[in-house]
């Protein structure tokens, strides 16, 4: 038998604002309807309500707590078909729905017309290197469901007004008892006439087609700061969807995508980045302008005798880290001796030269094109 807290992935001190939270999380990642015919879904849709059903309401959820089951079974899923089961409020109360019934048990009524908050958006923000070294300010460009200015929301053509729906009397939902040998069976289901609206619109607005919500391009100023990494995701409070009845609108968050830089490969708030070094200046050294991020450059010392891969370090010369006033990482300079490939013959014999010197063996043959170039000389 699955907890009723793991369902929900909460611990079992969780506040009830988190348990609605984690809810309204779950329920739109496994809704049905974004997963047309998948059975596995529609199973784990139906256990997170059941169990969102008995810790959203503190009786049950004391009961469950104390015995193991809201209603005295041994299983907290079994009762689906056999007790008022409330869907929730998916999206702050988007649909009220009851599976089954309750042996003269009543449901948990929710309002549909009482004020519910609009949906988070989530939207990706592609940065540049530069741009998350310095932070920016962006104008991002959002499609949002906006609240219908030709009706003020209401979904009825000016100068008329919704009226309350004569079948379910404003409530949204259809309630129906039936005795049994039982006792009283109910059954309650979302109402026919208004879809659970409350409300019937006999003359529907122009523009937003009786929704009361259009869809309309919104421009958001945002805040990008310095030190920002891939995959970090920023809120922007009341940014997303316009909330429903006059309801606080959701929020934006925006996921940071931070482009691949043609010198610097980083690593938090440090930066790493290669430095081609040829065999001269790898043997004697020498010192070299390096890139930095800032566009500034930064002198280093190569010392004589560098090998091949060795890093060098060059302190505050990172990326700012994040939160953290004029805190910055490092950067590492990696250094690669370039063999050449093609010698001038002064430059193979100043080579073959330094190799005597040296008393170290090497290939001495001439090659065959220099060995035909030797022969029509």
């Amino acid at each position: 038998m699955e907890d009723l807290y793991e369902v929900l992935g909460v611990s079992r001190d969780a506040s009830q604002a988190d348990i609605k939270k984690a809810f309204r999380k779950l329920a739109r990642e496994y809704h049905p309807d974004s997963h047309p015919g998948d059975k596995e879904i529609e199973e784990k849709f139906k256990k997170i309500n059941a169990a969102y059903s008995v810790l959203n309401d503190p009786e049950k959820r004391a009961r469950y707590d104390q015995f193991g089951t809201a209603d005295g079974n041994a299983n907290p899923f079994s009762g689906m078909g056999g007790m008022n089961v409330d869907l929730g409020d998916l999206f702050g109360d988007m649909f009220s729905q009851v599976f089954g019934g309750g042996f003269g048990g009543s449901s948990r009524r929710t309002n549909p017309n009482a004020p519910r908050q609009g949906e988070d958006i989530e939207q990706t923000v592609k940065i540049t290197l530069l741009e998350a070294s310095t932070g920016i300010t962006r104008d991002i460009e959002v499609m949002r469901s906006e609240k219908c200015q030709h009706c003020n929301g209401t979904g009825a053509k000016p100068d008329t007004k919704p009226e309350t729906c004569p079948t379910c009397k404003g409530q949204g939902q259809v309630r129906q008892s039936q005795q049994t040998l039982f006792g009283n069976f109910v059954s309650i289901t979302t109402c026919p006439d208004c879809k659970g609206k409350g409300k019937i619109i006999r003359e529907k607005c122009d523009e937003c087609h009786g929704r009361g919500m259009i869809r309309k391009k919104h421009t958001v100023e945002v805040k990008i700061p310095a030190g920002i990494e891939r995959g970090m995701r920023l809120r922007i409070p009341n940014a997303g969807e316009d909330g429903l009845n006059d309801g606080p609108p959701g929020d934006l968050y925006l996921m940071i995508d931070v482009e691949k830089h043609p010198d610097f490969e980083r690593d938090g708030p440090d930066l790493h980045m290669n430095l081609i070094l040829t065999y001269p200046q790898a043997v004697l050294g020498t010192s070299v302008n390096v890139k930095t991020i800032d566009g500034n450059g930064a002198e280093i010392d190569i010392p004589s005798g560098t090998y091949h891969g060795q890093v060098f370090k060059v302190k505050g010369r990172g990326m700012p880290k994040l939160n953290s006033l004029n805190a910055k990482g490092d950067m590492y300079v990696h250094a690669y001796v370039e063999i050449p490939k093609q010698l001038t013959e002064k430059q193979r014999e100043l080579i073959k030269a330094l190799a005597d010197e040296m008393k170290t063996p090497v290939n001495s043959e001439t090659g065959f094109f220099d060995r035909v170039k030797n022969f029509f000389s």
